[in-house]
């Protein structure tokens, strides 16, 4: 736990399989009060702490757990960074909508240059966001692979009552979106539009936020997330019961499928999306002076591609996960 490292990793260690890394020889050097070359070539298994000596450099918390390595600080990290990468990214077509028509370039999508333009700098300024949060994760999962869970049921229940406001708080503005697309449609579609997206924006950055909040006092589930990242050789080298082992064989088995269904479905949301971004919209029989006359184009729904993905990939994981269970 002081380490932030697996069971496995010390099993390896232990049986000279693997060996630690620097940063960790250097923690062990600091938990055992030694030098490097004591710890590397030397032999303290006889050494007995020093005469006055009350405890060591990292001592292990005395009374209930604690966080030690930064996982409540990370977590809150996430929970800011995630839904506002999302958020900027519905606020992106929400301005889109509000400039649409801005720029008349005398062709049949010129209209749409100014959506596009703002709906691409949101994708851009939710990537900002997104990218660096999620590479920083996962280096802390490779770091911390264990937490042992420290929030007491107090945190607990004070993250799913902040949680259920939050909720309600996101629907709410959901709601308040589209009522006032109703009121704006009929004279003012442009700006109805634009309210939508922007309350929408509002709405999900609240429940993602809290939804996040949530989860991290859920630490068996991280822990379990973190064994899912193990490879096949560190399951079948671990000194774990075989009917443990099976269950991580399934476990990572219905992982694997579910990572390649969920690609396969989003490649074909992101394929859909870019057609509905340029694809001409109208009646192919629509002729104007003997010419092809589009209505417009689906650009303004594209991003509905990725939204029906991840629903169908949240489907798809559901039914690997119940189904998987059988095998």
């Amino acid at each position: 736990m002081l380490l932030g490292v697996s069971r496995q990793s010390v099993t390896k260690w232990e049986a000279e399989r693997s060996y630690p890394e620097m940063d960790k020889l250097l923690k062990i050097c600091q938990l055992f009060d030694c030098t490097l070359d004591d710890l590397v070539q030397g032999d303290l298994t006889g050494r007995y702490a020093p005469e006055g000596a009350t405890q060591a450099a990292m001592p292990i918390p005395d009374g209930p757990p604690q966080d030690i390595c930064g996982y409540d600080e990370h977590q809150r990290m996430l929970a800011w960074k995630v839904p506002t990468g999302i958020a900027s990214i519905l606020l992106g077509i929400a301005i889109g909508f509000f400039f649409e028509g801005s720029f008349d370039l005398g062709t049949h999508n010129g209209n749409d240059v100014a959506f596009i333009m703002f709906v691409l700098l949101g994708v851009l300024v939710g990537l900002v966001f997104l990218i660096p949060a999620g590479m920083r994760h996962n280096a802390f999962v490779k770091a911390h692979p264990f937490i042992e869970d420290f929030y007491t049921e107090s945190d607990k229940e004070h993250a799913r009552t902040t949680f259920t406001r939050g909720l309600i708080g996101g629907i709410a503005c959901i709601f308040v979106g589209i009522c006032l697309m109703l009121m704006l449609e009929p004279n003012a579609e442009q700006y109805a539009l634009f309210f939508l997206m922007l309350f929408i924006a509002l709405g999900v950055w609240n429940i993602i936020h809290y939804g996040m909040l949530l989860g991290r006092t859920n630490v068996a589930e991280y822990n379990k997330s973190a064994a899912d990242e193990l490879e096949i050789e560190d399951i079948a080298n671990a000194q774990i019961s075989q009917s443990l082992k099976d269950e991580l064989y399934q476990t990572k088995r219905r992982s694997s499928k579910t990572s390649a269904v969920c690609g396969v479905i989003m490649i074909a949301a992101t394929i859909v999306g870019l057609v509905m971004l340029f694809a001409p919209l109208g009646d192919p029989t629509n002729w104007v002076n003997g010419d092809f006359e589009p209505l417009g184009t689906t650009a303004a729904w594209f991003w509905v591609a990725w939204i029906v993905g991840g629903l169908l990939c949240v489907i798809a994981a559901m039914l690997i996960e119940a189904f998987g269970k059988h095998e």
